[in-house]
């Protein structure tokens, strides 16, 4: 009888924060496949199913493996950093699955943006502050953002994939919301070796570099992060 697959959110690293049903995914799962660049393999120990890192795999080289190990009638999850909806690449792995018969399940889970907010013991939405974008710099797989164009708003700018484009983030920002907005970084979000650097535009990118966070970062940005307001719920 054949299977089907489990794309699953792994959270943003601390174990504990992981869904109940990732954790029985995971548990009952005869294959695992998960992103070594991203999620470490000490994270997986106690997981008695097969584990292939897929750090370096190509999509059809992921999608066969999958494909063969469902076919054989093998539990199989897909792990995912954070929540998958989130710059997860799921779309084209679903699509190739899907075409091949393979039924696709998707499990959401914590996302670093939400971890990071928790850190910063913080709301991404105030009274005066009602919308968040989330949105990542141009680089490599996006030829041009809207960073710029959201820094515009009134919104909390959530940036991912991003800190060490630091400079040119607040260069963007600060050209329409000035140096005095409140700024965060919070590095490896919930984890053991978590950091938080906390500033304004004049400082942020002189706080990271001084830290030399370069990657697994999320950036806050905006006026949510002061904690001043009432909301309406409790007035």
């Amino acid at each position: 009888m054949e299977g089907k697959v489990y794309f699953v959110g792994a959270g943003p690293g601390d174990p504990e924060l992981l869904t109940l049903k990732a954790y029985k995914l995971l548990k009952e799962a005869d294959l695992i496949i998960y992103p070594g660049s991203l999620v470490e393999e000490e994270f997986l120990k106690e997981f008695k199913g097969e584990k292939v890192n897929s750090y370096g795999m190509k999509l059809e080289e992921i999608v066969d493996l999958i494909e063969k190990a469902v076919r054989e009638g093998r539990k199989v999850v897909r792990l995912q950093s954070g929540d998958p909806s989130i710059y997860g690449a799921i779309n084209e792995q679903i699509r190739e699955l899907e075409k091949r018969g393979i039924e696709v399940e998707v499990v959401p889970g914590v996302s670093s943006v939400f971890a990071s907010a928790a850190t910063l013991k913080s709301e991404l939405t105030s009274p005066d502050v009602p919308s968040v974008v989330i949105t990542r710099p141009a680089g490599k797989t996006l030829k041009e953002d809207e960073i710029e164009e959201f820094a515009k708003t009134n919104s909390t700018l959530v940036i991912l994939l991003g800190v060490n484009k630091i400079d040119d983030i607040v260069k963007k920002v600060s050209k329409h919301r000035g140096f005095d907005e409140p700024a965060a970084v919070v590095y490896k979000a919930s984890r053991k070796d978590e950091k938080v650097i906390v500033g304004t535009l004049k400082d942020i990118a002189e706080k990271v570099k001084k830290a030399r966070i370069k990657k697994t970062a999320v950036i806050i940005i905006g006026r949510s992060l002061k904690r001043e307001g009432r909301s309406v719920l409790y007035a």
